[in-house]
């Protein structure tokens, strides 16, 4: 569904490892096939180089590991209902990880002429 976008909205943001899993699928995916189903104007998923979260900080045991489960942030900007659905829907979704919500200002959405 194609809709206009334009002025305040909301940016959701799930801050997940790229071997998360949900239902035999990648977490990543199940999250952007959530938003399309839910009717978002659009998803992206994007890539860390590096990073680490709850389970890399003892560094007195393990001394600087770093993660081998790349970082993944899968971002969606929309209008505040449709984002304040998909958070709760994601939030049961995540079972490690950071979802993040906050406002922004959309200056400029154009979706390909029919």
């Amino acid at each position: 569904m194609i809709h206009s976008l334009r002025g305040p909205a909301k940016k959701l943001v799930a801050y997940i490892g790229q071997d998360e899993m949900y239902d035999e699928r990648p977490l990543f995916q199940a999250l952007v096939d959530q938003a399309r189903t839910q009717g978002c104007a659009g998803a992206t998923v994007s890539s860390g180089t590096m990073g680490f979260g709850p389970t890399s900080r003892d560094v007195t045991k393990h001394a600087l590991r770093m993660s081998t489960d790349l970082p993944l942030m899968v971002t969606v900007i929309d209008e505040l209902q449709r984002i304040t659905a998909l958070a709760e829907v994601w939030s049961s979704m995540v079972k490690s990880g950071l979802i993040t919500l906050e406002d922004c200002s959309v200056v400029y959405y154009a979706t390909p002429e029919e």
